[in-house]
């Protein structure tokens, strides 16, 4: 048996509740390891929760309560969420663990050759939690564009580690692809920010200005700052360095992160792992923002958008098709309820649903339910093995549906209510063998479809699979997919529960005659 695999997201920071920005790491990480587990892969999945830090203490202030109660409470939230999600993992990381403080201590000591103290004058963001220099300060107006909040001007005695010391050995990683970078021009990115140097980062606070964290060992009067305390959680939650089968899954071979924290994960993550002795993640997996409407999420403006919501209004399979095929895996995505809407029922409903029910129902109707051979499809699946291998997840979505719009057409253009008319109407069995063929066929296509389905919509290819796996149709009158208007529809057409009166789907002539189905609210959430 090979090496082990395993892959890492980056932990959210639980100063609130989860938003539908923090749902992507958890989602394509997922969607690997279903993949991975499909092809007999064993995976190690880590998630988690970065629970240190001045605005966790500040919060929980605010709300009565102790740093541990906040931290416990938006841990479950996240919890909540992941299950909703049905995501996959195996392991999950708090940063307040007593197990992930001693081996973060014991990192810290592994890394004392690389550590010294020094002097820090300069900008500070208290909602970043974070150091900018004087020149960023400067063409940010001396405001965060994130926060909206004036830099404060600090001085202090910090730890320091000589990230410096590491560039070439990064660089070299980079370039080479040993340690990738996805996509290619994020890796350009991080490459051309590098020829600006790579400075020492503070690796601690004094325990005046961050009361609420992992005591520097041998130093009471320090706490380690972000970077030893959450980037360190990819070795600790594997037992690194107190339990040996760590070294059966690291290095990672994927980390899921968001574009904003690339430069810590590409820079200061690889310093450490390179001054620890470890071999560096095999490749950062970089994704975009999530925009709503087109703007910045901000609790301000009021447009934050629950996950839950969506999943509890639609069902989960809404949810995981619209993150992973309208956000492009690579870039920045949009959403809006207008155009969540629109994709789930032109495209889940009518697309993929409507697919599954005209042709279940044509064989019920023409074959007595019996589906007979199925005919496997001459799909050329390099594209879609390629964007998977890849990781562009919304372009190996992109490929499934056109094997299901491939499908349609295949319908709409033989007709097969017209052979099976004119198998009924003569004596020759002929017509009769050619709609056997051409039903086997579009199961055939279906049930390609469904398997490469299998990571993304997990629950529909369930369903799906249950009704032609056994050569004989098992169709419920509930249907598949259930078309929704809660957002953009007539006031007139939705009922109180928020579904559109009766759920109709209306399909395609089939034998000369208009056929409705009522499909199910139930989507497997």
């Amino acid at each position: 048996m090979g090496k082990k695999l395993y892959i890492a997201t980056a932990i959210p920071y639980v100063n609130g509740k989860p938003h539908i920005g923090h749902v992507l790491d958890f989602l394509l990480a997922d969607i690997w390891v279903r993949h991975q587990k499909q092809n007999g892969g064993e995976v190690r999945f880590q998630v988690g929760t970065d629970e240190h830090g001045n605005k966790i203490a500040a919060k929980a202030q605010e709300a009565g309560m102790t740093p541990q109660e906040f931290a416990d409470q938006n841990c479950r939230y996240f919890k909540e969420l992941l299950s909703a999600m049905k995501v996959n993992y195996t392991d999950f990381i708090r940063t307040t663990d007593p197990k992930h403080k001693a081996r973060a201590q014991y990192i810290w000591r592994q890394l004392k050759p690389y550590i010294y103290q020094g002097s820090y004058e300069g900008w500070y963001c208290e909602g970043c939690e974070g150091f900018v220099t004087d020149k960023e300060a400067a063409s940010n107006e001396m405001v965060c564009p994130d926060h909206k909040a004036k830099y404060q001007k600090i001085s202090e005695e910090n730890y320091y580690l000589k990230v410096s010391e590491f560039a070439d050995q990064i660089k070299e990683a980079i370039e080479s692809d040993r340690m990738k970078i996805l996509p290619e021009f994020r890796k350009k990115e991080f490459l051309a920010l590098m020829e600006k140097g790579m400075p020492d980062v503070s690796v601690s606070r004094p325990k005046k200005s961050l009361s609420w964290g992992i005591p520097v060992p041998d130093d009471d009067s320090q706490v380690m700052y972000v970077w030893m305390d959450a980037l360190s959680n990819y070795v600790t939650v594997l037992g690194y360095p107190d339990d040996q089968e760590w070294a059966d899954y690291w290095p990672a071979d994927v980390q899921v992160i968001g574009k904003d924290i690339l430069r810590f994960h590409a820079g200061i993550w690889p310093a450490m792992l390179l001054g620890m002795g470890l071999e560096l993640p095999k490749v950062l997996l970089t994704h975009g923002h999530i925009t709503v409407g087109g703007d910045k999420m901000s609790k301000t403006v009021g447009n934050v958008v629950d996950p839950m919501e969506v999943i509890d209004k639609y069902g989960l399979d809404a949810f995981r098709y619209y993150l992973s095929r309208h956000v492009t895996t690579n870039a920045d995505g949009d959403f809006s309820w207008e155009k969540f809407e629109n994709a789930y029922n032109n495209e889940l409903v009518n697309d993929l649903g409507n697919l599954v029910q005209r042709t279940a129902g044509m064989i019920n109707k023409y074959m007595s339910g019996v589906i007979g051979e199925i005919q496997q499809p001459e799909h050329d699946m390099y594209k879609f093995r390629e964007a998977m291998r890849e990781m562009n997840f919304s372009e190996a979505m992109d490929i499934i549906w056109s094997l299901i719009a491939g499908a349609n057409g295949f319908i709409e253009r033989v007709k097969p209510w017209k052979i099976a008319k004119a198998a009924a109407e003569g004596t020759d069995p002929e017509p009769q063998a050619h709609l056997e063929e051409v039903l086997g066929h579009v199961v055939g296509t279906i049930m390609q479809a469904t398997e490469m389905l299998r990571p993304f919509l997990p629950d529909a290819a369930e369903r799906i699979s249950g009704i032609f796996g056994e050569g004989v149709v098992k169709l419920s009158d509930d249907g598949v997919f259930q078309k929704v208007y809660i957002h953009t529809a007539d006031p007139s057409m939705v009922r109180a529960d928020g579904v559109s009166d009766g759920g109709v789907t209306v399909a395609p002539e089939v034998g000369g005659e208009s056929v409705t189905t009522e499909m199910s609210g139930d989507t497997g959430a």
